[in-house]
């Protein structure tokens, strides 16, 4: 795994980038050509790889930001990898490595930012690489991969006003309206607690971020009021005090 830069106590957002490569070496010089962006550019770049598009497909979870994906691999091809990744994540970027334009050309069927014909220079590589990196949506607080009936939906803490618990799914409320999965609340509150979210009874987890206020027992969000329970009314309090001293 290629480790971040830090670049004067600053570390960039990381950037996760999948290689799908069966070829040993094609893999190694995709991976070195990353490792020399990365020094160039002082991006923080994380690197997993993978040796056929079977083993993506079946491991996928939604982390990764681009994929840089071989076309001919032995057990599932490219294109068949990214259909079927493209059923479960509409965002991420994927850009095609192959020694065959014509089946590049086909990427754009399943929305491939692009393609690299091999064999690959680093200059074409790098600049190629750079369009990808533009091309991922903005995070804007901390990424976070929700798994759906329909499939992956990324969003971000900043974009979440309160997570709802309702039976045994859970109902995120959000900048882009209602997304809905098949979870336990104890699990998010131990995921989003650290990322400054209180959970205020049962029922809600609330992002501190969005409290208006707080009434007859009660914190405002966006003019929805949640009920604070009794319990844990003075832990919320002072929780929302210190968020507000420190953002």
């Amino acid at each position: 795994m290629i480790k971040p830069l830090q670049r004067k106590g600053i570390v960039d957002p990381m950037i996760t980038i999948a290689i799908v490569e069966d070829e040993e070496a094609y893999a190694k010089q995709l991976t070195e050509y990353i490792e020399k962006y990365q020094r160039e550019s002082g991006k923080s770049i994380r690197v997993i790889r993978f040796s056929d598009g079977d083993e993506i497909v079946e491991k996928y979870t939604g982390e990764y930001d681009i994929i840089l994906m071989d076309i001919q691999m032995k057990f599932m091809d490219g294109m068949s990898a990214a259909e079927a990744i493209r059923k479960r994540d509409t965002k991420v970027v994927i850009m095609f490595i192959t020694n065959m334009t014509n089946y590049a050309i086909r990427g754009y069927e399943v929305d491939a930012m692009d393609y690299v014909l091999k064999p690959v220079s680093y200059f074409a590589f790098s600049q190629k690489l750079d369009r990808a990196i533009k091309r991922i949506p903005h995070k804007a607080g901390n990424p976070v991969i929700v798994n759906t009936a329909d499939g992956i939906v990324r969003t971000d803490t900043s974009s979440i006003y309160y997570i709802e618990s309702e039976g045994h799914n859970l109902i995120y409320h959000t900048t882009d309206g209602e997304i809905k999965e098949r979870a336990k609340m104890q699990d998010a509150e131990e995921k989003f607690v650290p990322l400054g979210f209180f959970r205020s009874n049962k029922g809600y987890l609330v992002n501190l971020e969005y409290v208006d206020g707080v009434k007859d027992g009660c914190c405002i969000i966006k003019g929805e009021a949640l009920l604070i329970s009794r319990a844990r009314r003075n832990d919320f309090m002072t929780a929302l005090t210190q968020y507000m001293g420190e953002h």
